[in-house]
């Protein structure tokens, strides 16, 4: 076994996501020679389980085997419905596991990418639930920085207790950058209110959530805190279907619905 090309290869599958537990089906499937294998993984996202393949193969020219790609089974706890998407494995341009389980539920991921001639840009990414390509994985939408998307700049129109702390504020535009919804505080001079907040670099905005994840009306003004706490459900809901948006502890996308009806029908 080229244990140069093992050592390679448990590193990246573990800086992709997948941690240390693979390590030894990974070095039992390169002992055996094969053209090429597949090693399955399943993780939990609070109760919504995403199922990995991970794709390797071996170089027709060498001993050396190559991780090409992973498939992504993901199934929301409360639908029935599941999606899939494959994601390649690209210098420079890997998608981790969580992000690609927060692209999948909907959200945006910020990513440094490379392009072709091998140059650096960084851009928000989104899957577009709406388009796939050739291949059947869903086409992703890309908002460069010309796009005008400045999350730190949106965040300050917000009474976001968090962004007074250096620190604090730090780690909360890293979470976001990654595609997470974070937890934050509402405040003002009378109150503090938890919810929840994710990027939407489409609408250069936040979405925002309340304690119970139900969206809630995103007014943008420090003066209009108090809206957040006192948005009804009823509100709330008609908000979330009027931006027609996934809620990744609600449903899968209407979209993506509607594609896994018109598979099942063309079968």
């Amino acid at each position: 076994m080229n244990q140069t090309n093992f050592d390679y290869l448990k590193d990246q599958v573990k800086f992709t996501g997948f941690g240390e537990a693979l390590e030894n089906e990974l070095k039992e499937r390169i002992a055996k020679q094969s053209p090429e294998f597949a090693i399955l993984h399943t993780a939990k996202f609070r109760n919504d389980t995403a199922d990995a393949t991970l794709h390797f193969k071996k170089s027709e020219q060498s001993d050396m085997y190559f991780f090409n790609k992973y498939d992504l089974r993901m199934k929301k706890e409360k639908s029935a419905d599941s999606i899939q998407q494959s994601f390649y494995i690209n210098k420079g341009n890997n998608i981790t596991l969580k992000e690609a389980y927060n692209l999948m539920s909907g959200r945006s991921v910020n990513k440094d990418l490379m392009n072709k001639e091998g140059q650096v840009y960084n851009a928000w990414m989104q899957m577009d639930f709406k388009e796939t390509d050739a291949s059947g994985n869903f086409k992703i939408k890309h908002y460069h920085q010309n796009y005008g998307y400045d999350l730190e700049k949106v965040l300050s129109n917000h009474p976001i207790k968090e962004l007074s702390n250096e620190q604090d504020k730090s780690r909360l535009i890293d979470s976001l950058n990654k595609g997470n919804r974070q937890s934050v505080t509402f405040t003002d001079d009378r109150r503090e209110v938890k919810c929840f907040i994710e990027a939407n670099p489409q609408f250069k905005s936040i979405n925002v959530y309340d304690a119970s994840m139900h969206r809630v009306v995103n007014k943008q003004s420090k003066r209009e805190t108090q809206s957040y706490a006192h948005t009804s459900t009823h509100d709330a809901k008609k908000e979330n279907h009027k931006q027609n948006e996934a809620d990744d502890n609600l449903e899968l996308p209407k979209a993506v619905k509607n594609s896994k009806r018109k598979q099942r029908h063309g079968m």
